[in-house]
């Protein structure tokens, strides 16, 4: 979502969006991202406000809109001009006036499964032609019932099947990771189906919706293009008094704080159950208040009616500092973007300080009735995401382990004893199939220790697994705290003079551990067995990988060229002294590391 578009969808509208399109200029140095949209409505008055929409969100788009209803001849042809396009994201934007009409022209019985394969068989065409991730829509139930409340129990009412339409299209999504779903029957349902539809713009223009509703659906379609492509939100940083329970702890007590499923504190126990579901999911929570700290800690383990703990919190930071430093301190702890938060908070001073001091921090209004908090944040889609995997689950776990890590750093005189008293052990080996989903979401999400920042998705992964002159690695650690999971890719390619460097990035929780160290160890013992003279590598700057500009020269790589602050880099793998670590290889590897 758009930081601009933070207070009740404000920014959604038709008409701004349009003239915004017709202005537009590349913006420099941003990403691009190409986009392929087929429908079987028309798609004029939407690819605009796409357009315009990925403008706003730094992204350059170039999109291609497919003939009215000609899904299966782009689709069916592998010469066709969609995928002489090469697109990243191919939208199938089907809508419920053409099914209705092809409905009514089929036999009722056979219609549902007709319809599931015609969906079915076009995303495994794309899949056997491209590797584009596929935005598939789901379709808005209709307006009538011609049975009334019994329209449900007759299987082959046009609501019927178009209910169970969608469930199919969402059990066939779950068993393809190149399909995402794009759910706009949520949104109609959000606006209601009796304003939704436009039967006459329909009948003149094709348009699936009203026009004014039509900058929901795409900012959906951008939303989820960008979760893929790695704009994610892995942080809520929370204030306390009154917007996490009712009342001043300091004043009230732990126990006279308004905090519970009934009266008063509903609002607050129905918001707290909202935000232990994004911490299950893989969100990350945290805390900044001004508070005395023990004030803060006493409702987390004295107050039975709290439904989060203290240790569904990453970082708990409450003091009488100002929240810009604290959430700067929050910032460092987990190694995250700013543009990777979000600050929630009841008091609109502390919300318009953050904005104007830290202004990549997503910073929404609340509303003054706390019963309404999960409906404003939920409005916003702040938590869109293109994957989901068990380590999400133990995300939060895996930074309560650091914090143990860091305060037994404490204690330690020197960094080599402490990284020696961690018993650290490292797998390295190729990609395999069950590791493809969280290799392809590490791909998607890492933005800071990543050397050129390509994304993959599921299918190009599995392609470069398959790949005898490619060498896909990916790294996992672990060490007497727990296990941080996968937390690092190298991707390497032969060539009969050279072993290239395509791809190599890191999650920012394990730096100064000496996995860089150990990986390009292992890197360079590669290239050595194979007796090949040369390792290449290459920086593509972004604007948030500037802390790996540097990277290649520490391992000795000599700069061979550098345009535009894209800089490559070669070594000679006879001069390279392998590097001292601490961690112990299993698994695959077979190589002295130090």
């Amino acid at each position: 979502m758009n930081p601009a578009l933070q207070s009740n969808n404000a920014g959604l509208d038709y008409a701004r969006l349009v003239r915004k399109s017709k202005r537009l200029e590349p913006i420099p140095g941003a990403p691009t991202l190409r986009l392929a949209i087929l429908s079987d409505a028309a798609t004029q008055q939407f690819v605009p406000l796409l357009r315009a929409l990925f403008h706003e969100n730094g992204v350059n788009a170039e999109i291609y809109e497919g003939a009215f209803d000609a899904l299966e001849l782009e689709i069916l042809n592998p010469a066709s001009a969609l995928y002489s396009f090469q697109p990243d994201f191919i939208v199938l934007a089907n809508a419920t006036q053409a099914l209705r009409g092809r409905y009514y022209q089929a036999a009722a019985g056979d219609f549902l499964e007709t319809a599931t394969s015609r969906v079915v068989e076009a995303w495994d065409a794309i899949g056997d032609i491209s590797t584009a991730r596929i935005i598939q829509f789901n379709y808005s139930l209709p307006y009538e019932r011609p049975f009334g409340n019994y329209d449900l129990k007759v299987p082959h009412s046009f609501y019927s099947v178009a209910a169970a339409l969608n469930l199919r299209l969402a059990e066939g999504a779950r068993k393809r990771p190149n399909v995402l779903v794009c759910d706009v029957e949520a949104i109609a349902s959000w606006i209601g189906r009796k304003n939704w539809f436009d039967d006459r713009l329909w009948n003149m223009a094709k348009s699936f919706c009203r026009l004014d509703h039509l900058p929901l659906v795409a900012q959906s379609v951008v939303d989820i293009a960008l979760a893929a492509f790695g704009r994610l939100v892995k942080c809520v940083v929370l204030d306390l008094d009154n917007t996490l329970w009712g009342g001043v702890v300091g004043d009230d007590g732990p126990m006279g704080i308004a905090i519970g499923p009934h009266g008063d504190g509903e609002a607050f126990y129905h918001f707290q159950q909202y935000l232990l579901s994004l911490k299950r999911r893989g969100i990350l929570l945290a805390v900044c208040s001004k508070n005395n700290p023990e004030a803060a800690l006493s409702p987390f383990s004295e107050n039975p009616e709290m439904v989060l703990r203290r240790d569904d919190f990453a970082v708990f930071v409450a003091n009488w500092e100002n929240k810009v430093d604290n959430l700067r301190t929050i910032r460092d702890t987990l190694r995250i973007g700013f543009d990777s938060m979000v600050f929630l908070d009841d008091n609109p001073f502390e919300r318009n300080l953050v904005r104007d001091r830290l202004p990549e921090i997503i910073v929404p209004e609340l509303p003054e009735d706390p019963a309404d908090y999960v409906r404003a944040v939920s409005e916003l889609n702040l938590f869109e995401t293109a994957s989901f995997s068990d380590e999400d689950v133990e995300r939060a776990e895996q930074y309560r382990q650091e914090a143990g890590r860091r305060e037994v750093a404490r204690a330690f005189s020197n960094i080599d004893d402490f990284l020696r008293s961690l018993e650290m052990k490292i797998e390295v080996a190729r990609f395999e199939p069950a590791r493809i989903p969280r290799i392809a979401q590490l791909l998607q999400r890492s933005n800071q220790f990543n050397l050129t920042t390509h994304r993959y998705n599921d299918a190009e992964c599995e392609k470069m697994m398959l790949d005898g002159n490619c060498v896909p690695l990916y790294a996992s650690l672990r060490d007497r705290f727990g296990d941080h999971g996968l937390i690092s890719i190298v991707i390497l390619r032969r060539t009969p003079d050279a072993l290239t460097i395509s791809d190599w990035l890191m999650s920012c929780r394990v730096l100064a551990r000496g996995v860089e160290q150990f990986l390009m160890n292992y890197v360079v013992y590669i290239a050595r067995r194979e007796g090949l003279p040369k390792i290449t590598g290459e920086y593509l700057p972004t604007a948030k990988n500037a802390m790996v500009k540097e990277f290649y020269a520490q391992f000795g790589f000599e700069k061979v060229t550098e345009k535009g602050g894209r800089t490559v880099w070669h070594l000679d793998p006879a001069t390279y002294e392998p590097r001292t670590v601490y961690i112990r290889e299993e698994g695959e590897v077979s190589m002295a590391a130090s």
